[in-house]
């Protein structure tokens, strides 16, 4: 196990218990007591721990990450919209790679239904959805198995992606901020997503409104690698998610918002769906403002709210 695998072991095992002796760290890590002290006093040195007499302990105000049953449940109505948006930009016969994550799971069960893509994943879940699928190529990578999110991790997940070459990369992560990026709190997470990305010509981040704003431990794509974010519509009905899509905008990032609770009118695969474009350098093309008094329409922004150049799916179905 290498050094930075057997560390990430330790952060977690800590994270779960609050506080783990040294003597157990070296039984589940499989090493001596000397070298997970010594890692553990590297951990101390970046923050991520506390050492006590025999043992490390959870640094204080330091959050735990949810595990997967808490992750399902949190802005699931937005997970949904943001996939049935996304899979919109998938065309028949490309090849995609999908990292880890429960929006992700959620593409993954609308991609089911494109014929003749080939899709690339590190996540058990995603390939579960595709399992059964007509006409879809499932290619998964190697490495081991991080069972807080049934993903595969590590060095060997990291080479087997070494010379592939896809059109789109779909991620997911923690946070989501103009200044950084994307970011996840699990440092093996973040080095495969990141060797997931490299593989891509356009990347593309599903992120519900919650993660906009927060920034979490471990960097996976800095913002100017970013191509286009997919969220919902929360994330315009607040001044401060509003903000930040502005200076994601800003950045040059181009942003779909996915309504909520109407129907996103689906063409043919790879058109994506039918929308209102702003082209990157020019402002957006803006519906006329709601009367004083009036609530505003679905897709507009309240009056004095920030606005970026952001594209928002038409929220009429199919006549």
């Amino acid at each position: 196990m290498f050094a930075a695998e057997r560390r990430q072991l330790i952060l977690e095992m800590v994270r779960a218990n609050g506080a783990v002796s040294l003597r157990e760290l070296a039984r589940v890590v499989q090493t001596s007591e000397v070298t997970v002290r010594r890692d553990v006093r590297a951990l101390e040195a970046e923050g991520l721990l506390d050492r006590r007499h025999g043992g490390a302990v959870l640094p204080g105000g330091f959050s735990r990450e949810p595990g997967y049953p808490q992750k399902t449940h949190l802005a699931a109505a937005e997970k949904s919209a943001i996939a049935d948006l996304a899979a919109g930009l998938v065309a028949e016969g490309d090849a995609v790679v999908v990292g880890a994550g429960t929006t992700t799971q959620e593409l993954a069960r609308r991609l089911a239904r494109v014929p003749g893509l080939t899709v690339v994943t590190n996540s058990l879940l995603v390939a579960q959805a595709l399992a059964h699928a007509n006409r879809v190529e499932v290619v998964m990578t190697g490495g081991t198995l991080r069972g807080s999110n049934y993903a595969l991790v590590g060095s060997g997940a990291e080479q087997s992606l070494h010379g592939l070459r896809v059109s789109k990369a779909f991620i997911s992560g923690s946070g989501l901020t103009a200044e950084r990026g994307l970011s996840t709190t699990n440092m093996l997470s973040a080095s495969v997503d990141r060797a997931l990305v490299q593989s891509a010509a356009e990347v593309i981040v599903l992120a519900d409104h919650t993660k906009l704003g927060a920034d979490t431990m471990f960097q996976t794509v800095p913002t100017d690698a970013i191509t286009r974010l997919v969220t919902d519509e929360h994330a315009t009905a607040d001044d401060t998610t509003a903000r930040e899509l502005d200076a994601l905008a800003d950045c040059g990032v181009q942003i779909d918002v996915a309504p909520l609770g109407l129907p996103v009118e689906q063409p043919v695969h790879g058109t994506g769906p039918v929308q209102h474009q702003a082209p990157l350098g020019v402002g957006p093309r803006r519906a006329a403002p709601p009367p004083p008094g009036a609530a505003p329409l679905p897709g507009q922004r309240r009056p004095g709210a920030h606005s970026g150049m952001i594209v928002r799916p038409l929220a009429t179905g199919r006549p």
